[in-house]
């Protein structure tokens, strides 16, 4: 069977923490054109559209070269949004990957390790990439777990590399804190999916464990649906996303630091 894969970039205007986000200014370009062009960068996609339920947005995106795709303003999440772009006609991809709209750090090289990682083992079903802690990075995130920070999400997995947990919690548990034995994984919350499972996981109800931690990803795993935790390499740039205004000139010092990622 032929691969193909297509970005879907889904966003909203409508959001309660920061109304009209994709169309923030960061650094003097909108964040949802960065993210549309991170998603143009990577290099293993045949189609990188945005999805979205606004005709303001979708004249916007268009106006600077996106393609749009018009979604249900009934789509409780990103991922029913990119459902409903699977089972368009014309769709005939077999991979979905989810780029959110407010990932403006995302490198396209990430991007690319999960399409060639679904492409190379049909088996995946769905796959998702996750960052080995170490120094420095390691002890901030123990530190915020022991705070109660709820930012941040950690996974462990199998020999295979399936993922066995996600949580909010600091995993695995160590009795001795430095134990070398232990390693940390932080989860970067980027999906992609063969369409049959994205289409059936949009279709199964909240879990007691999806519920409890706040966490999509564990649906798949309390409906026995395995998810291939990829482990990926930022090269020393700094994960990021936009959730609130004053996420914005965080941002954009990270990008002064670090410069332009494209």
């Amino acid at each position: 069977m032929n691969e193909s894969a297509a970005i879907v970039i889904p966003a909203r205007m409508a959001s309660s923490r920061f109304p009209n986000k994709p169309l923030a200014l960061i650094k003097g370009m909108t964040l949802i054109e960065r993210v549309w062009r991170i998603g143009k960068a990577a290099s293993c996609a045949t189609e990188v559209l945005i999805a979205t339920d606004d005709a303001q947005l979708k004249a916007f995106a268009e106006g600077f070269g996106a393609k749009v795709v018009m979604t249900s303003p009934s789509c409780p999440t990103g991922t029913d949004r990119v459902a409903e772009v699977s089972s368009l006609p014309g769709m005939n991809q077999t991979i979905f990957f989810s780029l959110q709209g407010d990932a403006v750090l995302t490198p396209p090289w990430v991007i690319e390790q999960i399409l060639e990682a679904m492409v190379a083992d049909p088996t995946i079903q769905m796959a998702t990439p996750a960052v080995e802690l170490t120094g420095q990075a390691l002890s901030d995130f123990i530190a915020s777990k022991k705070k109660g920070s709820s930012s941040g999400t950690s996974v462990v997995f199998n020999q295979r590399g399936d993922a066995l947990y996600f949580s909010k919690a600091l995993i695995p548990y160590s009795r001795e804190e430095n134990s070398p034995e232990r390693k940390v994984y932080r989860h970067i919350g980027l999906y992609g999916y063969r369409r049959p499972i994205l289409q059936k996981l949009t279709q199964l109800p909240e879990g007691p464990l999806e519920k409890a931690e706040q966490l999509e990803q564990l649906r798949a795993l309390e409906n026995g649906i395995p998810i291939r935790v990829i482990l990926v390499d930022y090269r020393g740039r700094t994960h990021g996303s936009v959730d609130r205004p004053e996420d914005v000139p965080i941002i954009e010092a990270l990008i002064e630091k670090e410069r332009e990622l494209l």
